[in-house]
Parts: C-alpha cells; structure tokens; sequence
C-alpha cells in the first residue's frame, strides 16, 4: 500500500483495512480443535470478534488500530511525521488476534503474518543549490568555444520528479554567451580582448517541478588576447639613479610558450649607448688622464686635446658642444688642423704608439687622412701619415735617410668592417719597425698587406703635423680631408702599450652585469661582449632561464654619469621538439633612463689681496700667489625631515614630514687647473709664473707655459694634492720699476671641463722702496710740519698700490686743512693707545710701538718710504712669535706722525684683517684700495 506523506504533517494518514484485515483474520482462522468439539458445540459459521492488531518490526513510524470488532475492520497511521528525503519505503508485518473466550479473554487466537508496503509520496518542498558559490573561466579572443565551463546545482527532494535539474538560465543581459540544459557556457560570437577583458554573468536554475534556485550564482569569464609567444613582466621604462650600484632590468620576467614543448632557447640581450660620447659612458678625463689611471708611462702626448688657453689648436673644430659625455670632434671633408711646433718631436723615437677613437662611415675611393707629417715648404713628402681608404685602415711609415737604400716595409693596410660600419671603435697601433701590431677594441688584427719603398732622401726641410688632412707643402694647400669623428688622438714615443692599458682604456664605465645563482649556473651558459654593453644566454629549462633573466642588471661606476636615455632590446630564438610548429618570439624594447647626478660646485677660496715688497718679486722664489688657498665641492640636495608640531587640543607632538635642502661637502678629483693673466701678458724677458723650486712637486706631470697662461695638471688627482701643488705656484718679476700691480685667475676643473670651479682672482700689489738721497729736492720744499715717514717693509694684505707716487710739496692753500688734521690725528692716537693699554696690559712705548704696526695707510697726499731691510723669510718668521717679542722687536722705533685718514683705517681694518688670518703680521701695514 502507498502513504503519501507531507513532511509538516502526516499523523491524519489512515487506511481501511475492513474485508482485508478480516479475510486475512479468517484464512488464519482454523476454528476450534477436533477434541472439543465434543463438549462445546459451535455454530460453523460463527467468527469471533477482533480485538487488536500487532505491527512486527524495529522502529516501525506506524500503528493499528481497530475500527470494527466485528467485522475486524481496522487503521494503520503514522506515529509520527513522514518525511521522504529521510525513508522513501516502509515494510513490515502485521498479526491480528481476537478476543478470546470467556470475560478474561482466554484461549485468544492469532492470524498468521501479513506483510505491509507503504511508500512516502514526495513534495516539492526544496530548492535548487549550485554546488560552486562562484565560477571562473579564462578564453582566447578570436575563438568560439563549444563549452567555456559547466555550472552544477542540486536538489534535495526525494523524488526524481523534484530532484532533477530541468533548465539553467543566464539572468544577465545582452551578453555574448548562452547556457544549455545541463549546464554548459559558451560563448554566442568571438570575443575581443580589446574590446572586453571580462565579463560577469548571473546564472540561475530551475527543477522540473518549477522551482528557482534558491541563490543565483556568479560566473566570470576572463578574455585572454590570442596566445603569442613572448616576454611577459618587461618593464618598458627603467629609472636609474647615479651612485646606488646595480640595477635589476627584469625582476618578474617570464617567457610565454603557449605551452609548445621547447628544446631550446637563445636570448642576446643588447644595451645600445652609441649615442653617448665614445660608444658608451666612460670618465671624461682627458686622454692623458686616462692613460695615467690605467697604468700607462709617462711620454703620451695628446694631439686633440679639449680647446683651453694652454692647448687652442682645436678651437675651431666642432664638438659635441657637451661635458657630459667624452668630448669628440667632428671632421665634415672641409676641415683640418696644424699641430704647432713642439707638441711632437720631428723624429719619432722607436718604438711608439699611436691611439685614437674614430667613428667612420661609409669608405670612398678617396684617402682620408687621420695623421699626417708631411713637408713644410717645397715638397710633398709624407714622411708618415694614417689614413683611410676603402674601408681600410693604412699606415704609411716612410724610413729616415740611411747608408743602405734598399726596400722597407712602408705601408700596412688592414681590411676591416669596423673602418666603415659607421660605429665608434677604439683603435691602437703598436709600432716597433718593422712590426706592427694592430689592436680594435681590445683584439688584435694582422696586416693583410703590407708594401715596400725606399727610405726618404735627405733634406733639411721641417715638417708639418696635421690632423683631419694632409699638408702639402708646395702647394701650401691642404688635401685628402677625412670625414667622420675623432677623439683621443694620442702619440706615445718610446714605449709600446701593453695589453692591460689597451683593454684599460677601452672599457666602458657602464654595462650589463649578472649574478647567476648557483642552482642555475651551470643550467645556462651567459657569454658577455669585451666591454659589456651585450650579453648571450643559452639554455634548455625554461624555469632556470628566466631565473638567470631575473637577476641580469644594469651598472655604472662613474661617480657622476651622463644622464639620458640607453636602449635596450632582448633578442629570442626558441628551438621546439617539431621544427614545423616551432614558436617565434618577437623582440622586446625598452630603455634605461639614467637620471640626473646631483652636480658639485667647486668653490676656491683664500686671500685674494696682498702686497709685498719689490725685492721679494725679485728674488729666485719670487712671490707665492696663492699661499692659503682652499678648494671645496659641495652639492646641494633635498631631503626629508621630520618636524615636531604641537596640536591645538592636547598639547602633544605630531611629527610631520617636510622637505628641505641641505648642502654637504663631497670628495671627487680635479683634472686640470689654470692661473692665467689678468690685464697685459707676462714679458717674458723679466716675468714668469713657475712652481718653487725648494720643494719636490711628486704630484705635477705636466705645466705648460704661455705669455697669458700658466696651465698646472696633474692628471686625476685629490683637491687636496692640487690644494698643495697650487701653493707652491709663484710668480717672479726682476724688473719692478714700472709695476706697482699685477693680477691672476685660478680655474679648476674636473672631467676635462664637465664641473668648472668659481673664478678665484688675486691681486698682487708691489711695495717699491726709496733712498731718502733720491728725493732731496723735494725734501727741502716740505712743510716743516710734515715728517719724512720711514718704516720696515710691510704685507699690505687686501690694499692696491697701483696709484702710489710722492707727493713732494704740500700745497700752502690747504695748510689749515693739514693742521685740523694733525690735530684730529693726536686726539686719535690717544684714544689708540688707551685701547691698546688695555688690551695688552703692557708699557706706553710698546702700545704705541704695536699701534705703529696696526695702522692703515692713505698716500693720496704723502710721501712714503719703506725700509727694505727685512726680507720676506723674516717677516714670516715673526708671524709665528708672540705679542710680546713683536712689541720688543720694535722697541726704539720712532714714532711718526700720521694724517687722521690713515688712524681710522688702522682702527677699522687692522685689527679686522688681524682677526681674520689668525695673528698679526709683523711690521706689514693693511692698506685700503676702495677709493683708487
């Protein structure tokens, strides 16, 4: 039998049992036994009544009761509620028995067993639940897919009218993509990436008894642009900031397959920096500079030196109109230049070298000459030359007149690629006749060719170096023009260079750099290009591949490098299991922005005034012109700072971030530094400026002297080795009648003109000496009131006396004038020596001795006499002596009347200039320029 039950209720589920029960009952029924029916007599027919039902089973949900005892009509119900999802069946067996005989109810019979089925009818009582509380996909733009994903719900009723999943639906509209009836997505159109990245869609599902999920679910399909092999994580732009060491190119690189079996892979990666000075970031120093900092010996002279006072033969060519970078020189086929004399010996010694960066591109038929000594005047001679033609690189190294005539190699050709790929290469030819070696970027290069002529006829005719073209000396025209760049055109006489200056100079200060972790260094082979501007990588495991590309990084070691752009490309070669379907990726771009260095300004300080007298301009040493110079670079930058602020409520700090800019002293080298003449040229038959001669200079290897100039390098060097050089510096005159001044500029530099200091001037006054019988005349027309003044010879520190002369007559009108002045004048050497007493506590003569050493002087209307009897040695001795032995040096001196003008100078600065230097000069007045 079937129950239908309803999970809120079931208790009213009944069911008639009436003829069954009672059929059942009779066929158990067998009436009484044979023996008594002797002594009861029963009608056949008769049945008892029934009393009672008994359910056999374990925990059986039902019960029976009886309805009709006599007819033994009865009802089976549940005890409880019914629930289907819970027990779908329920069989068990049911007994009926009677009432038995007599009031007690005795002798009761039973049925036999009868066994019962009833089955749960199911209600649609549940809604459908997706198994997933979201979904995610990912497509290929471009494709229609037969099923993206597959959504899943479930129903929890019992029956499989109500259980199963009729029908799903998208909710969203207007949405490319529609869903079937077990569930499966795909898309309606090719997608576009561009277009749409993703998309969202609401899905729901029904029952097929019509009920909603209870819950829509989210689905997300990502669209993916069409697979193409290729470096993912590439950083177009990479900022680098001067000073802060290597910089990782590729931190989160990983190569996109498509999922293609690869054997193989190839990467070049390629750091373009041919647009920066000599190919690639190197110092900027000069070329002599750089041969000293990479070891090479004394003897280089640098034939394109940066144009300066001491070195203007290049002036008039075109540069690069930069520091930054290397300083190079354009030669456009029009263009030459002539070496002075004395730059390069006429005869170079054996064995020399010669060195240069040329930048050259595409060949003529044409020769273009590199350099070329060639005659003077009268004839055409090359006597030897480099030059250019055909893509070729040619020496010609015609021999000196010799007892033999026969054939010597004369000219060494070398066919090379580099001449004309219009690219800079670093080229340096070791010459020791009749060898010659030839070195291009750092490798090593034989003559393919090499021709013979006869060694030159004797002639005493000078020759002409030049560079850019060759001098014909006939014509006095130049011809054969070179057209491309050059920079550091050197000569090395004497001595060839050896293979670690070579590579030492071609090395770049920039470049790639990597540190392979030991799990993967012996999984990829790295292989780098001589001056690391390119790197090659060769592997077969992806995985260790793109480790090693994660730790591949960019240097520079220059203190200060040459900002701007460097390109950079990485280049793939992919080998696969099936040639035919082998992957290509494409090349990948980009560039390292090196930003801005914070720039240094070098400041020169010192004394920048001073006087001394005509016999120490005189004498051997002569004058020191910068005896307490000082050099200094700073830079300037911002940083942050946290300030305390205290809040209106509470009183309490609140630290807030500002920024500000503070200076900072930083130490980097000098290269070059310049003391040239202010107002006329030097006479060179009675002046000079040159170093002490006293003293070893360890530091100078080169000072050049011009009529104007006096040019002092010592190669890369400390600002302190240049600060001590620059003090023994001195500046000599043996003819000092007609001077009574002379002035200088110090400029300093570092890589070669980069960084300029201030330009620090000094004036040099000369305090000339008189022999009091020159000046008689003039001596008996003076005012008797006026003293001759005689002194010791003085350091008039600060003071200009280009207008000093002798005023050999007082004029009568101006007699009262000169009184009032006098007058004025005691008054203020009172008021001197009060002061003095009562700094030195010593006796009126010594007071008024050390005012005598104090005062500043006016010779706009006197004449003045110096007393040459100390010489310059003593009046730096007596700089280093106390007060007490100056005031005892002087004592017996008479004491000269002065003008009130001179007091108030000698008050005012004196004791300020004084102060300044630390102690005071013996017996040198200060003198005050500031009305001449």
């Amino acid at each position: 039998m079937r129950i239908r039950g309803v999970k809120p209720f079931a208790s009213a589920v009944g069911l008639l049992l009436g003829l069954l029960c009672a059929v059942e009952a009779a066929k158990g029924w067998t009436g009484p036994p044979a023996e008594a029916t002797d002594r009861v007599k029963l009608d056949p027919l008769a049945v008892r009544e029934i009393c009672g039902f008994r359910i056999h089973g374990q925990n059986v949900p039902f019960e029976a009761v009886v309805l009709d005892k006599s007819t033994g009509e009865g009802v089976i119900r549940a005890k409880d509620k019914l629930d289907c999802e819970l027990q779908k069946e329920h069989t068990f067996t049911i007994q009926a028995y009677d009432c038995g005989e007599g009031p007690d109810g005795g002798n009761m019979k039973k049925s036999h067993k009868a066994t019962v089925h009833i089955q749960v009818n199911d209600m649609n009582e549940y809604s459908p639940v997706f198994k997933e509380k979201s979904y995610k996909a990912t497509v290929i733009e471009g494709k229609k897919y037969d099923s993206i994903l597959k959504v899943e719900a479930v129903d929890a009723d019992c029956s499989f009218q109500f259980s199963q999943i009729c029908s799903y639906e998208i909710v969203t509209p207007d949405v490319p993509f529609t869903i079937d009836k077990d569930g499966n997505i795909k898309n309606t159109e090719k997608l576009n990436y561009s277009k749409e990245r993703m998309y969202k869609l609401t899905v729901t599902s029904y029952d097929c008894g019509k009920n909603r999920a209870s819950e829509d679910v989210l689905v997300k399909i990502n669209i993916k642009p069409t697979c193409k092999p290729s470096w993912q994580g590439f950083n177009k732009r990479i900022e680098y900031e001067p000073g802060t060491g290597s910089l990782a190119l590729f931190p989160s690189m990983h190569l996109e397959t498509c999922e293609e079996p690869i054997t193989s892979i190839q990467v070049s990666i390629m750091l373009e920096t041919n647009h920066i000075g000599k190919g690639c970031d190197r110092d900027t120093y000069s070329e002599k500079s750089l041969h000293k900092l990479c070891g090479a010996s004394a003897g280089t002279v640098e034939l394109l030196p940066t144009p300066s006072n001491s070195a203007n033969w290049t002036v008039g060519l075109p540069t690069d109109n930069g520091h930054d970078s290397d300083q190079v020189f354009e030669f456009n086929g029009t263009q030459a230049i002539k070496v002075p004399e004395g730059v390069v010996s006429t005869t170079l010694k054996e064995p020399f070298t010669i060195s240069v960066w040329m930048r050259h591109g595409p060949g003529g038929r044409e020769k273009e000459t590199i350099l070329c000594n060639s005659d003077k005047t009268e004839m055409n001679r090359h006597h030897y030359s480099l030059y250019v033609h055909n893509c070729r690189l040619v020496l010609l190294l015609r021999q000196e007149p010799t007892e033999s005539e026969n054939y010597k190699p004369a000219e060494f050709h070398w066919k090379l690629d580099q001449v004309c790929d219009k690219e800079w290469h670093h080229y340096v030819l070791n010459i020791e006749f009749p060898a010659v070696t030839l070195f291009v970027d750092g490798a090593t290069f034989e003559p393919f060719l090499v021709t013979e002529d006869y060694p030159l006829h004797a002639s005493k005719i000078e020759t002409q170096l030049t560079i850019g073209a060759c001098w014909q000396g006939g014509s006095a025209l130049m011809t054969q023009y070179f057209r491309g760049n050059l920079a550091g055109l050197m000569i090395r006489s004497g001595k060839l260079e050896n293979k670690k200056v070579i590579d030492c100079l071609y090395t770049c200060k920039e470049g790639l750099d990597v540190q392979l972790p030991e799990e993967v260094a012996s999984a990829v082979k790295v292989e780098f290009n001589p001056n690391q501007s390119s790197l090659t990588l060769e592997g077969d495991d992806i995985e260790s591949f793109e480790k090693v590309m994660q730790h591949i990084s960019y240097l520079n070691s220059r203190q200060f490098p040459t900002p701007g752009i460097r390109h950079l490309r990485v280049s793939t070669t992919v080998k696969c299991f099936n040639e035919e379907t082998c992957i290509s990726v494409p090349d990948s771009e980009g560039y390292v922005m090196v930003l801005q260095p914070e720039e240094p300004k070098i400041s020169l300080s010192g004394i920048d005034h001073f006087a001394r007298g005509a016999a120490e301009f005189e004498s051997t040493e002569g004058v020191t012109l910068f005896p307490e110079l000082r050099i200094v670079s700073t830079i300037t930058r911002e940083v942050e700072v946290e300030v305390e602020a205290e809040t209106e409520a509470g009183g309490e700090d609140d630290p807030t971030v500002q920024e500000t800019v503070v200076s900072e002293e930083i130490m980097h080298n000098l290269d070059t530094c310049e003391v040239t003449v202010v107002g006329d040229e030097l006479n060179g038959d009675h002046e000079s400026t040159h170093p002490s001669t006293s003293t070893k200079l360890q530091y100078i290897l080169y000072i050049q002297h011009l009529a104007e100039c006096l040019s002092l390098s010592t190669g890369v060097n400390t600002m302190a080795n240049y600060e001590q050089v620059l003090h023994l510096i001195r500046y000599r005159n043996w003819h000092t009648e007609a001077l009574f001044d002379r002035k200088f500029k110090l400029v300093c530099s570092e890589l070669n003109g980069r960084y300029i200091s201030n330009e620090f001037k000094v004036e040099v006054n000369v305090i000339h000496t008189a022999n009091p019988m020159d000046h008689a005349n003039n001596a008996m027309v003076q005012p008797q009131f006026i003293n001759q003044v005689q002194h010791a010879s003085v350091d008039l520190s600060g003071h200009n006396l280009a207008n000093m002369h002798q005023a050999s007559v007082v004029p009568s009108a101006a007699t009262i004038v000169i009184v009032v002045c006098v007058s004025f004048l005691v008054f203020m050497i009172i008021l001197g020596v009060f002061r003095i007493r009562a700094a030195h506590q010593g006796t009126l003569r010594d007071q008024e001795n050390g005012k005598e050493n104090e005062m500043d002087w006016d010779d706009s209307a006197l004449t003045i006499t110096v007393n040459p009897m100390e010489t310059y040695e003593d009046q730096h001795s007596s700089e280093e002596e106390g007060d007490e032995e100056e005031e005892d040096s002087e004592d017996g001196e008479e004491e000269d009347d002065i003008t009130s003008a001179e007091s108030d100078s000698s008050e005012d600065e004196g004791g300020e200039q004084e102060d300044q230097q630390g102690s005071s000069r013996q017996q040198q007045l200060e003198w005050d320029d500031s009305t001449y």
